[in-house]
């Protein structure tokens, strides 16, 4: 069995789509011969998707042992339907969330129904699951297989050298301070500015927030353009291109002296730095708001916040529930709701021995989650094509 794998999330470009792809290539290779195309940034993306097609068949009549073709996302689903179907081969696709629930209304009616002409769709949560069973994918069709997280030994590193990194080379003082991290693009559904708007303030004094993640320090051409566009168009524009529809108000949030001085902006930091904050943080939280539209497809930078055995709470919003096993890897608390991640916070944070210890997380994590568990996984489901 020789498996063809195109996928236009990769690295060097982050997030928890381009680790499953990169992870599940990687470990598919040790159980199977595997080709793949891939985006890697080297050439516009017009270019990739354009020539995409002729890329795809000249590997296949290069290769005549692949039997399998893989797209890793709805994206490239979508977009494989314009190409030829190549005869005898099976082709398999994963979905993530947003490639199932986005809200436009040709790729609902007419793009996506046509999913059901695939042979196998991987679904990164039960949450997708449903939502592809809730928009009439056929069931026997749909498998769940949850993303991995890597189970490597980290360095441990002391608060004090911890405290003395950020301030040396962040500038960021975090001293006798209780530290809560969270981490990601500032989608809406993140909830970022909810949590500080609403959560943060009615925490201990000494807690402070650390949001990891890419940072527009001036509003974007594009963010321009899109408050002239109509809400309905705007809105699609904006998921569809994943752009950081929280920053507005994450901006105006922290120009007000209360939460400026309870919120620092990390920027984009180096894995080595994150592994070392989530280390001594406090908790990890991933306060995840309702979007019509949207979803989160399963939550792996909780599983990364995990390995580290830190405290986890999030929303029990779309597959982060998958990913977080209430009581025994971390906290779930209903999406929205104040009065629930006030008490949780507080009853927790700065008491060392409350909840979950932080060999318990990380033994139930590391035997529950992994990317060869995963690549396993979807090698079985191969093989029963």
């Amino acid at each position: 069995m020789e498996i063809l794998f195109v996928s236009h999330k990769y690295p060097p470009a982050t997030g928890g789509m381009e680790r499953q792809s990169f992870e599940l290539i990687s470990q598919m290779a040790l159980l199977t011969k595997v080709h793949h195309i891939i985006y890697e940034g080297q050439e516009s993306r017009f270019r990739f998707f354009s020539q995409l097609g002729k890329r795809i068949r000249r590997i296949v009549e290069d290769n005549p042992g692949i039997s399998i073709i893989h797209f890793n996302d709805g994206l490239m689903g979508a977009f494989s339907m314009f190409h030829r179907r190549h005869k005898n081969l099976k082709i398999a696709v994963t979905l993530h969330g947003l490639d199932v629930v986005f809200p436009g209304i040709i790729y609902q009616k007419f793009i996506f129904p046509k999913f059901n002409d695939f042979d196998l769709i991987f679904a990164v949560s039960s949450a997708t699951a449903s939502a592809c069973k809730a928009r009439g994918i056929a069931a026997e069709k749909i498998v769940v297989v949850n993303n991995g997280v890597d189970a490597g030994i980290r360095a441990n590193i002391s608060r004090t050298q911890v405290d003395a990194l950020l301030s040396q080379r962040y500038q960021a003082d975090i001293a006798g301070k209780s530290v809560l991290v969270a981490i990601g693009r500032p989608v809406k559904r993140k909830g970022f500015s909810w949590f500080i708007k609403n959560i943060l303030p009615l925490l201990h004094k000494d807690v402070i927030l650390l949001l990891i993640g890419p940072v527009q320090d001036k509003e974007s051409g594009l963010s321009r353009l899109l408050k002239f566009l109509p809400a309905f168009i705007s809105r699609r524009i904006e998921l569809f291109l994943g752009a950081p529809g929280d920053e507005t108000d994450l901006r105006k949030l922290l120009k007000k002296t209360n939460e400026k001085s309870r919120v620092i902006r990390m920027g984009k930091l180096p894995q080595d730095d994150i592994d070392a904050i989530l280390g001594i943080a406090d908790a990890f939280i991933m306060p995840n708001i309702e979007v019509q539209g949207d979803m989160e497809g399963f939550g792996l930078v909780c599983l990364e916040a995990c390995m580290r055995g830190t405290k986890v709470f999030a929303s029990a919003s779309g597959g982060i529930t998958d990913a977080i096993i209430h009581g025994s890897n971390g906290i779930l608390l209903p999406p929205g709701h104040i009065a629930s991640w006030v008490n949780a916070l507080n009853q927790t944070v700065g008491t060392p021995d409350s909840q979950l210890s932080t060999q318990e997380i990380i033994s139930f994590t590391s035997n529950r989650f992994g990317w060869q568990k995963m690549a396993e996984a979807y090698f079985l489901h191969f093989k029963n094509l």
